[in-house]
């Protein structure tokens, strides 16, 4: 294969600011930059991807990396007519679906049990755009994704796949059916039901806090009746 006239020198320094194209033109000749800068550049699509069929991280990232494995070995495939996104997210999708079937023993994500109950595992790492200005404020974050990860995990699979990728990974509700293999009228009405589904689940998980909001209690309590009745000595 004919080797791409790009300066070596300029191309080590720029490998991650190189376009799909160009990377996947050097990588077909087993450049290791270019294939690490294809992972980097579309790792958290994947991932997210692959999480939201398996609900488990390191699980995920196993479906990650063997969907890459898989790619790679049969990059001289890719023609380009799709977005590499695209295709590799299809590869992610399919080894993920792959494994979901073999656990329950169906044919296709139209056949998923929607009555599947949650299992345990890990949480999603949603992205921050906030940098922290303090460790409460810190904490005040960390508490609203997991309660957002945990309502995204309870949802039915078929729910949860359509769900991450219309509204984690902004794509278009044709684009995310067509990676999914529904039509988009199918893609629509389950992303209703996820989003109201989200909201069921985000509602329960509140509801057994507002008891507690604006606590006034202990100490704060006590003080408040040694002033009262301090301020009806003074007026005695």
């Amino acid at each position: 294969m004919t080797a791409i006239a790009v300066p070596v020198a300029r191309r080590r320094q720029n490998i991650s600011a190189l376009p799909d194209a160009e990377l996947v033109s050097l990588a077909k000749q087993g450049d290791e930059p270019a294939i690490r800068a294809i992972v980097q550049r579309h790792n958290q699509r994947l991932f997210r991807t692959a999480r939201a069929i398996i609900r488990n991280d390191w699980e995920a990232e196993d479906v990650v990396q063997a969907a890459y494995v898989k790619a790679f070995t049969n990059l001289a495939t890719f023609r380009g007519e799709a977005e590499l996104s695209t295709w590799l997210t299809r590869i992610t999708l399919n080894e993920a679906l792959g494994r979901v079937r073999a656990r329950k023993n169906t044919t296709g994500l139209e056949e998923i049990d929607m009555q599947t109950t949650s299992r345990g595992g890990e949480v999603l790492q949603f992205p921050s755009s906030l940098s922290a200005t303090d460790p409460e404020s810190e904490l005040s974050r960390s508490q609203a994704r997991h309660l957002l990860e945990q309502a995204v995990d309870d949802l039915p699979d078929e729910f949860r796949a359509i769900f991450v990728l219309r509204e984690v990974e902004g794509m278009s509700t044709e684009e995310a059916a067509s990676y999914l293999g529904i039509k988009p009228e199918t893609a629509k009405t389950r992303l209703h039901r996820a989003r109201k589904a989200m909201r069921q689940s985000i509602e329960k998980q509140l509801s057994g806090a507002f008891a507690a909001l604006f606590p006034f209690d202990g100490a704060r309590c006590a003080s408040m009746g040694d002033r009262v009745v301090a301020v009806l000595r003074q007026t005695s």
